[in-house]
């Protein structure tokens, strides 16, 4: 695994956002691996920092960038720095995004928004960032979108999560439909994690006076994650092998999704009124 990948993307430089942790980082310490340049943004300054040391000690050439996606002028300055730095940029990797569990109707309303504004807000930043440049320098590029599995599979007590999840799919296969149409060389692929080992759920854990189901769904999630969750890097490197082979579904579990998706679209097909799958 990873030889097509070196051949496609050594070399090349690569935008990665919520670099510093989780999925993020292991697709950054990939494409060190690969041989690309980075650029690295997030909006934790001290890890991201951090992060870009170590990269820098392995040999590569990293640039981090302290990003808030949410801010489209965030995000502007990020892309001059990335040109102005590299003077191009191949591959941009939307991946930043936050979570939040409880009932919908529970949830506040800060938190819904800050959700919509990271997790599609975020992307729409980077897309209006980057793909004009990409347009205009008319060769070869990606641009790489971080969905889940949960964008095909709605759940309780996430509906921030699935919202956001979701929409990335629609966001992601209209722009690959706009470059289609703008026969732009640039591949637009969507990636749908499942398990990634990660501390989203630990971060996601709800206070003391929860209730106890969410609390118990929260913990239930985390631990899927760490007992059969990918590494970052496991997950990474398949991501980065679909992506290098021109697929615009990047699905690194599908045995974590297909057998959910089947009965689902027959569901919708159907017209079944959905019903809660426990497990």
């Amino acid at each position: 695994m990873g030889a097509l990948a070196a051949r496609v993307f050594g070399g090349r430089t690569a935008v990665v956002t919520g670099a510093s942790s989780g999925i993020g980082a292991g697709l950054a310490r990939h494409a060190a691996g690969l041989g690309m340049k980075l650029v690295l943004a997030d909006i934790a300054a001290e890890r991201l920092a951090a992060f870009a040391e170590e990269l820098r000690a392995t040999g590569a050439e990293v640039e981090a960038v302290v990003t808030d996606v949410a801010v489209p002028a965030s995000v502007e300055a990020l892309a001059d720095h990335a040109y102005t730095s590299f003077g191009a940029v191949d591959l941009l990797v939307n991946n930043a995004g936050i979570m939040a569990m409880g009932y919908s109707w529970e949830i506040p309303a800060e938190r819904w928004d800050a959700m919509l504004r990271v997790n599609i807000g975020g992307y729409v930043n980077g897309i209006r960032a980057f793909v004009p440049r990409m347009l205009e320098r008319g060769e070869k590029a990606w641009v790489v979108n971080v969905s889940s599995i949960g964008g095909m599979l709605p759940s309780p007590l996430m509906a921030p999560y699935s919202v956001t999840k979701f929409g990335t799919l629609a966001l992601t296969e209209s722009l690959h439909h706009e470059m289609l149409m703008k026969g732009a060389p640039i591949q637009v692929s969507v990636v749908t994690p499942g398990s990634v080992k990660s501390e989203i759920f630990r971060a996601a854990r709800p206070g003391e006076d929860t209730p106890p189901e969410i609390a118990a769904f929260n913990d239930h999630l985390q631990t899927l994650a760490d007992e059969h969750g990918l590494t970052p890097e496991e997950h990474a490197e398949r991501v980065f092998e679909m992506v290098a082979e021109g697929k615009y579904w990047a699905i690194p579990q599908p045995e974590q999704l297909f057998p959910a998706l089947q009965p689902r679209t027959d569901m919708i097909l159907n017209q079944v009124n959905p019903r809660l799958q426990q497990g």
